[in-house]
């Protein structure tokens, strides 16, 4: 089978596994009394990314080949997530937050990594392959999101956006592509037996990538970033079914998880743009096009409603196409270009870290804290509609003054490629 048809099954099955329950898990959630905890469980995947993703991406430079060790990720990833329904199921209506939330992190914890090693497989196929990464493997990842729409509009025609009955689907897509990874090319691994220092014995070079102003400002701005990406994936759905009173009949309201899915339908064309606007704007311009369009992601939900303003929430899906992709798949490319063979993998969980790690840990938790005091922590039978809306204006500033320091921090010269 073509290698580009083998990634691209790959791929659809690696976003398929998040997609059946990131967009969704909120709606469980709150349905459970379980909403003001909702950052703890968005966040727990930043909390893991800290170390699990680097720590992956080591043992995949050293020791295990990235494509066996990404089935063995998904293998207990997806095990942990089946043992999470079949509680929810079991413990209906009297959910412990302790119980779901340890068997939800330890499969968070084995399924975050696999994101960075289904990077590392792909670009090792491509190459094998003699194509250029920065042209063959956005296509690719398209389907990626196409895998992550699916499983989303699987959830919510099955009548599983507000049940436990999220996490099996998910948890058996997981064991698929565990089985489904071993197939992809060999991946190298650096077994050569010349002495290594301590540092590059652990695999731990690639942080010195901060040696290097630029490199070091790009993380950061990762992580800076990375505090966006999870806040509409856990309180969007929310959002737009809190108009429930003022718009019941709204088809936003009554398939909110599809509505949202509309986000990842920007993605797919977005990605599309990704290999004409690195080589003609270069990473810092792609950076910031992504820090701008997270603004508008933001200000398009404060001002949007399921009513007169649904133009602004449809706009606020579209954007986030660019929000997304823009940083999250320029930032794997730039970073595969810019680091050495050897510790090419630990630069993809270093990478992961910043942003999945550091970031969204930090977002979701500030986020958590937002959104407590200006909509959960108010009193029962409260309108909260102007707090969501004041949440949405507080995120969309923080995203802007990212975006005007990262414009005057992030120093780099872009060489267009000759036609």
């Amino acid at each position: 089978m073509n290698i580009k048809i083998r990634l691209t099954i790959l791929n659809f099955l690696e976003f398929a596994v998040w997609g059946a329950y990131l967009i969704s898990m909120g709606l469980y959630l709150g349905s459970e009394g379980l909403g003001s905890n909702i950052g703890w469980f968005y966040s727990v995947q930043g909390f893991v990314s800290l170390c699990m993703p680097a720590l992956m991406g080591i043992v995949a430079d050293k020791w295990i080949q990235a494509q066996r060790l990404l089935g063995l990720c998904h293998a207990l990833a997806g095990a942990f997530m089946i043992a999470a329904c079949f509680y929810g199921i079991s413990a209906a209506g009297h959910i412990s937050f302790g119980v779901l939330f340890t068997l939800y992190t330890l499969s968070v914890a084995f399924f975050m990594p696999t994101i960075a090693l289904t990077n590392s497989v792909a670009y090792n196929a491509l190459e094998k392959e003699g194509l250029d990464t920065v042209k063959a493997f956005p296509p690719i990842r398209v389907f990626g999101t196409v895998g992550f729409i699916c499983s989303m509009w699987a959830v919510d025609l099955l009548g599983f956006k507000s049940t436990p009955y999220q996490f099996a689907v998910s948890g058996g897509l997981s064991l698929l592509l565990a089985c489904y990874s071993l197939t992809m090319p060999a991946c190298p691994t650096n077994q050569s037996g010349e002495k290594k220092s301590l540092v590059e014995a652990l695999g731990l070079r690639a942080f010195t990538l901060f040696k290097d102003y630029r490199m070091a400002v790009f993380f950061i701005f990762s992580m800076l970033l990375g505090s966006c990406l999870q806040i509409t994936n856990g309180y969007a759905t929310s959002y737009l079914e809190a108009w429930g009173a003022l718009y019941p009949e709204s088809f936003m309201v009554q398939h909110s998880v599809i509505v949202t899915s509309l986000s990842q339908v920007s993605e797919t064309l977005c990605i599309l743009l990704i290999p004409f606007c690195l080589s003609r704007f270069g990473i810092k311009k792609v950076m910031l096009i992504s820090m701008f369009a997270w603004v508008f992601r933001f200000g398009f939900f404060a001002i949007g409603n399921p009513g007169t303003g649904f133009v602004f929430i449809l706009l606020s899906m579209i954007v986030y196409g660019v929000a997304f992709d823009f940083f999250n798949i320029s930032g794997s490319l730039f970073v595969d270009k810019e680091t050495d063979l050897g510790i090419r993998n630990s630069a993809q969980g270093l990478f992961m870290m910043m942003t999945n790690g550091f970031g969204a840990t930090v977002g979701m938790l500030t986020a958590q804290v937002v959104v407590n005091h200006y909509v959960f922590d108010l009193p029962q039978g409260s309108d909260v509609l102007p707090g969501w809306q004041t949440c949405w204006y507080i995120f969309a500033g923080y995203a802007l003054v990212v975006a005007v320091l990262f414009a005057i921090l992030f120093r780099y010269k872009h060489q267009p490629e000759e036609n």
